[in-house]
């Protein structure tokens, strides 16, 4: 996935929270994010005052915790550890580890790889196990 593909990819996405986000698309929407915020920092130093800045910021919140809780479902983990983030330092650096990890071949519980890989299951088949 290129660079417009995951910007268009994460904005297409914008509150979809289910599914799962190759690495791809989420570090080139990070990089977007990056490149959005500095323009606006620009922007604010030259004329506004802070202004395109938090406008910006609130512009790419949702769409920002959408694609993460993606990114971690590709990885088999629930959307909700993004709150280890939360915890002083150490929080950061395991997001990041689980950000850079290569996700699950195949299915899994999040839904089907977003790479194409693995074979779909058959309906009503779980990729995952059950423990009973």
């Amino acid at each position: 996935m290129n660079f417009p593909d995951a910007v268009a990819s994460a904005f297409r996405n914008y509150a979809t929270f289910a599914g799962r986000a190759r690495r791809s698309e989420f570090w080139f929407f990070f990089l977007f994010m990056l490149l959005a915020q500095a323009i606006a920092g620009v922007i604010d130093g030259a004329a506004t005052n802070g202004v395109a800045g938090g406008i910006v910021g609130i512009a790419l919140l949702i769409p920002s915790i959408s694609v993460a809780a993606r990114r971690l479902h590709d990885n088999g983990r629930s959307g909700w550890w993004m709150l280890v983030g939360l915890v002083p330092l150490i929080g950061w650096i395991i997001l990041l580890i689980w950000y850079c990890q290569p996700g699950e071949n195949g299915p899994n519980r999040y839904g089907a790889d977003p790479r194409g890989g693995g074979a779909s299951l058959p309906p009503g088949q779980r990729p995952w196990p059950v423990n009973r």
